[in-house]
């Protein structure tokens, strides 16, 4: 039985994959939340599925769906987003978008609650959008260096996971795995990789197993990807920093879900290791676990399926005393989509049941 005095949330695109993580996150989280109503296209509608350890039917997205909702979590391609965020809107929904689809619009705030949770108040469409996966991997742990050094330049190289390519980026590693294991020659003549993975590349311009992909996004100016330009512009709009300097080049990885980055940062003033350490181990959202005369720094395979931003391997630079190398893993279906999604929403349902 629901609460009737607590706000009603819908979540489309209850289905697919950041979908199912968000229903197990609203089903471990401290629960905020009146109705849930799963939502989904016609295809999924009918199904069910389990949140809060109760099976909900999924019903179909139109736009009597919204009706008496107060949050919506969207996480759906960005042509539907475009399409249904402002009918919702329009219905008196406040939209959390995960899609890209709203994200640079200067009316929508971009919002990452350990960073500019203030900016979820001023919302003039209706719609927060919720930042790139990749750029949510580092983002918590430069906001928090940000404020405290103010930061004035950023150079990254990411080595993202398959799952951020979807369900098919998943399918199409676990294919090529198959394919390629137990032959101990291969990986080492040129081809030999690629004729045994043969013609099933998926969503990737390469095969990814034993190897890695300089490539992750569409073709944009001047040879950089759409994904190496979210992480600047998002970047920039999230620390509002407008004029930051960043670079990224953005690699894909065999790694089945988690995000890594490398980042060198630069900042105002000379910093040291130990300050960064300080900063980091109380900062929000993050966990600092770094010791590599121990061996301990994050690796993808221990923090898949954990909320926080792991970082290590912080260094300062060699030649710049005010610049610091890091080391930043993040699961790209929790925190990089569904976490920060949820964590939006539940600034709103605390301002909704304070007013």
């Amino acid at each position: 039985m629901t609460d009737s005095s607590r706000p009603t949330l819908a979540v489309v695109g209850a289905t697919g994959a950041v979908g199912t993580v968000m229903r197990d996150i609203l089903s471990t989280r401290q629960d905020v939340w009146g109705e849930i109503r799963l939502v989904a296209s016609a295809r999924s509608a009918g199904r069910r599925l389990t949140v809060r350890g109760e099976e909900v039917e999924v019903q179909e997205l139109t736009a009597d769906v919204f009706d008496g909702v107060d949050v919506a979590m969207f996480d759906v391609p960005d042509e539907v987003s475009a399409e249904w965020a402002p009918v919702a809107a329009e219905r008196g929904v406040v939209v959390v978008d995960n899609s890209g689809a709203f994200r640079m619009d200067p009316d929508v705030p971009l919002v990452v609650p350990e960073v500019n949770a203030r900016m979820a108040r001023q919302r003039p469409r209706g719609i927060i959008a919720n930042p790139n996966c990749t750029t949510l991997t580092m983002v918590v742990v430069l906001g928090a260096l940000h404020a405290e050094l103010g930061l004035t330049a950023l150079h990254a190289a990411s080595y993202q996971a398959a799952s951020g390519a979807g369900q098919a980026g998943i399918d199409t590693l676990h294919d090529q795995v198959n394919k390629v294991a137990g032959n101990r020659e291969l990986g080492t003549h040129p081809g030999d990789v690629r004729r045994v993975v043969g013609s099933e590349l998926g969503p990737f311009p390469a095969p990814l197993a034993l190897n890695v992909v300089p490539w992750a996004g569409s073709l944009k100016n001047d040879g950089w990807s759409s994904e190496e330009l979210k992480i600047r512009n998002e970047a920039r709009k999230i620390l509002d920093l407008p004029d930051l300097k960043v670079s990224a080049t953005c690699v894909r990885v065999p790694v089945v879900t988690t995000h890594s980055v490398v980042m060198q940062a630069t900042f105002e003033r000379e910093v040291s290791t130990e300050r960064a350490w300080e900063i980091l181990r109380d900062a929000p959202g993050v966990v600092l676990y770094d010791d590599p005369g121990r061996g301990e720094f994050p690796t993808p395979a221990d923090v898949v399926g954990t909320d926080p931003t792991w970082v290590g391997r912080i260094r300062r630079a060699l030649d710049d005393p005010q610049s610091l190398e890091l080391f930043v893993c993040g699961d790209n279906l929790r925190k990089g989509a569904a976490l920060n999604t949820a964590q939006i929403a539940e600034l709103l349902a605390a301002e909704l049941t304070a007013a």
